[in-house]
């Protein structure tokens, strides 16, 4: 799952430690390429220089999964189109129905493996796709990419796609202080909470919700937003410190973030627990693995790590309706 945004809360923080700092920092850039033929993500030059050499991410930009073509290049070496029936019928590449397009069948899903011993580039099966994607009905999106290798410079994807019009682009890194905060009493054994000792973990995922979306938490009357309350029991907090990541972020990120996260705690903390919060791309063909993934009303895909002092953990997944359940 490439994601959208990133969010982790700290209780008990007002100053964010160095190392977490660099680590934000060094999120990375990606790249928007405008006009991209899709054609051109098969070509073995980019197989041969991204596919197989790294970790490689594309993901058409603006595009609606319940109206438009949609396409994503997964780091498995996957291509996944997802087009409505009448490019389905003009492409001739064998694909599947989508799960989500009804009774009666208005688009298709395409899976096509880069990285597939028989895709080398005098294959029938190459040539055919190469001739469908390109000859018998183009397709050409605005595509977000990224590439993830330890023994090579990012900006090789600039170099390699400077006859396009490619951008540099950096996620949105936010902070802010919240002081005076409610938090709910947590304890990492207790998953359904305990009675005036702990809440559970759907009320720490409301609440949060509530925190991340700048809800009001003091349920007063003249409120016609919400009458939402932090759930009992709970404790104020002098401060706790938010930071959002917004942009075309890839998981070998996440996991670089999730481990110095769980550093935190390896000195001694007024913090009990932290969270860190991922949601994926709204219209992306796929959520969880290479499930497929609709819209329906909101498009929902995202993960929640809730961090205690002592290392436990728990992890809540949560999608829209369109979706497979996480695995």
């Amino acid at each position: 799952m490439v994601l959208a945004h990133v969010s982790f809360l700290i209780p008990e923080c007002g100053l964010l430690p160095e190392v977490l700092k660099s680590t934000i920092a060094d999120v990375g850039e990606y790249y928007l390429v405008r006009n991209l033929p899709v054609h051109e993500l098969v070509a073995h030059d980019f197989i041969d220089a991204f596919v197989k050499k790294g970790s490689c991410y594309a993901l058409t930009y603006k595009t609606k999964i319940d109206q438009d073509n949609t396409a994503a290049l997964l780091p498995n070496g996957n291509l996944i189109l997802s087009v409505d029936k009448d490019t389905y019928e003009e492409l001739g590449l064998q694909g599947r129905p989508s799960k989500y397009s009804g009774k009666k069948v208005m688009r298709y899903i395409i899976t096509i493996d880069l990285t597939d011993c028989g895709f080398h580039p005098d294959s029938k099966k190459h040539n055919r796709v190469l001739w469908a994607l390109k000859e018998k009905k183009p397709l050409e999106f605005d595509f977000l990419l990224a590439w993830y290798n330890t023994d090579a410079e990012g900006s090789t994807l600039m170099s390699y796609f400077s006859k396009n019009q490619i951008e540099a682009l950096k996620p949105k890194i936010t902070f802010s202080t919240l002081k005076n905060l409610q938090c709910p009493l947590l304890q990492s054994n207790e998953l359904h909470g305990k009675p005036e000792e702990s809440c559970s973990t759907e009320e720490l995922f409301e609440w949060l919700g509530a925190v991340l979306n700048q809800v009001s938490l003091d349920n007063k009357s003249s409120n016609f937003l919400s009458t939402y309350c932090c759930p009992q029991p709970n404790t104020i907090v002098e401060k706790a410190f938010l930071c959002t990541i917004t942009g075309f972020i890839i998981p070998e990120k996440i996991i670089q973030l999730l481990e110095q996260l769980c550093c935190y705690f390896g000195e001694p903390k007024l913090a009990c627990w932290l969270t860190l919060t991922v949601h994926g791309f709204a219209d992306s063909p796929v959520s969880w693995r290479e499930n497929e993934h609709g819209f329906h009303t909101g498009g929902e895909n995202l993960y929640n790590f809730v961090i205690f002092r002592n290392l436990d953990y728990w992890l809540q997944m949560a999608v829209g309706t369109n979706d497979d359940c996480p695995p």
